[in-house]
């Protein structure tokens, strides 16, 4: 993971500060490395294919396929080919653009996200026709990651590539949660909520999935394509009324959404769906992963370290403020741990959009704590997108401390105007204060540190 070169071009102690703190960071990822992840939960013998607990007999199988969608599932189509090589019929993958990786027995498409495009509709349907095609005596092998829900994108008939791409950027801009976004977009797709296992079905699924949403719900995942969903067509309703879109959302969206509600189109897989019987579903990696792995990394170095929770959504200025209280008590009285120390903090923000500037949550989050801990010394702040792409940037996040304001006032930025239009980007790119990782091939949500030195 490289960092924009003038994040050191600071006088220490704050520059060997903030490199200790990326090597915390660099250890988080690691952790949750998704190529090394299913090398390590898949198996192959002469007789016997081990994924996770399952043992299944290699004469058993007429044919693997392999399919998915996600940020990382590159990386985790790239350590599947290397674990499993020729046994591999043959399989297809939907992958954000600039996240592929050259593959032998898997096509992959790069398509977009967060708003899908026609590549990830082409690439869905491609997915959706070898699914069909799958006998009893197939295995399934779908690899899903963060990103999923929007690159799996197969709408029903009557609804066009277009009202979604409308009916996400209205969602997004609301400040609507990823789950309430997912359960929309459930019952606008043939591949999410349980979708998957229900055309693959009568064949044999295991999902690797690497979770990018906080506590893990399976249902939830990129809108869970391999699980039962307990959401209806009524609660996706509510959450366009809940966010008055009931007038502005695509009128093809709205009329698929009613005859749902009256029962003439199929719902998405109930628990005890036939369907599922076969299908075995498998966390290979989380926010938590990473988070203890950081927490190692942070005792390593002589911090005291505390996971305060992987919970943290809401707001994301309101977590910045939040960040910066936590040092402040630190500081105050060595509670809840005694410096040095390092606490770390993960989970998924959202941002109601007011301005016109570019960001994400992450920058935005990291402005407003760069705003609360104006001149306040010994602390080092950074909010960080293990996808490496913090909303539709370049940038993974930002690093501030008590000297990021002085800084921006000799650069003659106004950090609270940058905050009010949403344009956190500008305002780290002047001071070359982000996060610039690239593409990382990995996603499980975003992670937080507060130290105090």
């Amino acid at each position: 993971m490289e960092f924009s070169p003038q994040l050191y071009q600071q006088p220490q102690p704050q520059a060997g500060r903030r490199h200790a703190l990326a090597d915390i960071m660099l250890t988080a990822l690691q952790a949750v490395d998704p190529t090394d992840a299913v090398q390590q939960s898949v198996h192959l013998t002469d007789t016997e294919l081990f994924i996770g607990n399952s043992a299944i007999a290699r004469n058993s199988i007429e044919h693997i396929w392999v399919v998915g969608a996600g940020k990382a599932t590159a990386a985790m189509a790239a350590g599947l080919e290397e674990q499993l090589n020729d046994a591999i019929t043959g399989g297809h993958i939907v992958v954000k653009y600039g996240h592929g990786l050259p593959l032998e027995y898997i096509r992959a498409t790069e398509a977009g996200h967060p708003v899908p495009d026609e590549n990830g509709l082409q690439g869905s349907v491609a997915i959706l026709a070898l699914l069909n095609s799958a006998t009893e005596h197939d295995l399934v092998i779908s690899l899903i990651s963060g990103g999923g829900s929007a690159l799996l994108t197969c709408p029903p008939k009557g609804v066009a590539l277009d009202d979604l791409q409308h009916l996400t950027k209205q969602l997004l801009r609301a400040g609507a949660t990823i789950n309430e976004i997912n359960t929309i977009r459930k019952h606008l797709d043939q591949l999410k909520g349980g979708g998957l296992a229900r055309a693959a079905a009568p064949a044999r699924v295991i999902s690797l999935i690497l979770s990018d949403v906080v506590g893990n719900p399976l249902d939830v995942i990129a809108s869970g394509p391999t699980v039962a969903d307990p959401t209806t067509y009524a609660d996706a309703w509510r959450i366009l009324e809940r966010y008055d879109l009931l007038s502005s959302a695509p009128e093809a969206v709205l009329t698929h959404l009613q005859t749902g509600q009256e029962g003439r189109v199929a719902d998405t897989l109930k628990p005890g769906a036939p369907e599922l019987a076969r299908v075995t579903n498998l966390i290979i990696g989380s926010n938590e992963i990473a988070a203890h792995a950081a927490l190692q990394a942070a005792s390593e170095q002589g911090l005291n370290a505390l996971l305060l929770s992987t919970y943290v959504e809401g707001e994301a200025r309101d977590l910045g403020q939040m960040a910066v209280a936590i040092a402040r008590q630190i500081l105050a009285s060595g509670e809840p741990l005694a410096r040095p120390a390092c606490v770390v903090l993960g989970g998924e923000t959202t941002v109601t959009v007011r301005g016109t500037g570019r960001g994400g949550r992450n920058q935005e989050a990291a402005l407003a704590a760069a705003i609360a801990l104006d001149g306040l010394e010994d602390v080092t702040i950074a909010f960080f997108a293990t996808d490496g792409t913090d909303g539709p940037t370049d940038s993974a996040g930002a690093m501030v401390d008590g000297d990021t304001l002085n800084r921006a006032r000799a650069h003659g930025l106004d950090a609270y105007a940058y905050l009010q239009n949403n344009d956190a980007y500008a305002f780290f790119e002047a001071l070359g204060d982000h996060l610039l990782t690239g593409p990382t091939r990995t996603n499980v949500n975003d992670l937080a540190f507060v130290v105090v030195w």
